[in-house]
């Protein structure tokens, strides 16, 4: 069974998933059969496999994970079964995001530019990075991954993104001048050195960001209808409405927003 787990995973991974989750489980779930004495997947095992799961919705994940690869193994060998994916009646909900509206954003860019010390490079990294995802639809982790030389005149260069591929994310233009403004004050570097950086010049963590960002949404006093606050990753859904005008003489990232 290995060898074909080894084959489904390369398989997948040469159409861009990384599949490190899937091979954990697969070969878990294989070593469960071989114990067994079983070199095919048969349903029960498989669901008293997933059973060990701590909980029902990763009870259903494992259970998932099979099922996905039994769907790809059959096409050559029906000798595997295919286990009800739905067994364990897990349902997956999706948290309403809070979509900021233009004053928020607003809001949030200006308390980023009154952070201490104001006059060091911290209220403008926070500021630019909010304004850009608010307007690009970036992930978060894609924009903290951004180096100098991913800003080009065409866009940003997006590099190994969610599913292992590179793509172009167009800018308006006053949001390149907003990034190159940025750039200037934050001094000349190498082409390989990141875009956002903290008050050592290391690359801005992720972990800092969502920290300083959870103080900047109170201190915008930006409340959400939900019982939930709102989060930092809800900017990723506020970009198709939001346009971000000039705060504080720095930034001015406006114009028709475009989705990567």
């Amino acid at each position: 069974m290995l060898d074909a787990i080894e084959t489904y995973l390369a398989l997948r991974r040469t159409t861009g998933f990384a599949m490190s989750t899937a091979e954990y489980l697969l070969k878990s779930f294989a070593a469960f059969a071989a114990e067994r004495g079983q070199t095919y997947v048969e349903t029960k095992t498989a669901i008293d496999w997933a059973a060990l799961g701590p909980s029902v919705a990763q009870r259903d994940a494992r259970l998932r994970a099979v099922c996905r690869f039994v769907r790809h193994v059959r096409v050559e060998d029906v000798g595997h079964e295919l286990p009800p994916a739905n067994h364990f009646g897990a349902r997956k909900k999706r948290r309403t995001p809070h979509i900021y509206t233009t004053d928020e954003i607003s809001r949030l860019v200006e308390a980023a530019l009154r952070l201490r010390p104001t006059r060091g490079l911290r209220p403008h990294t926070q500021a630019t990075l909010i304004a850009l995802l608010s307007s690009t639809g970036l992930r978060t982790s894609e924009a903290l991954k951004l180096t100098i030389a991913d800003v080009t005149r065409d866009g940003l260069l997006i590099r190994e993104t969610k599913f292992r591929k590179t793509r172009l994310v167009p800018l308006h233009d006053t949001a390149v001048a907003g990034l190159q403004r940025y750039l200037a004050r934050r001094g000349p570097g190498s082409d390989d050195d990141p875009v956002f950086i903290d008050k050592r010049g290391r690359p801005l963590r992720y972990i800092a960001v969502k920290e300083t960002f959870d103080r900047l949404v109170d201190k915008a006093g930006i409340r959400s209808t939900s019982a939930r606050r709102p989060r930092l990753h809800d900017l990723r859904h506020s970009s198709g409405t939001a346009i971000i005008p000039a705060t504080g003489g720095e930034l001015h990232f406006s114009g028709r927003i475009t989705r990567g």
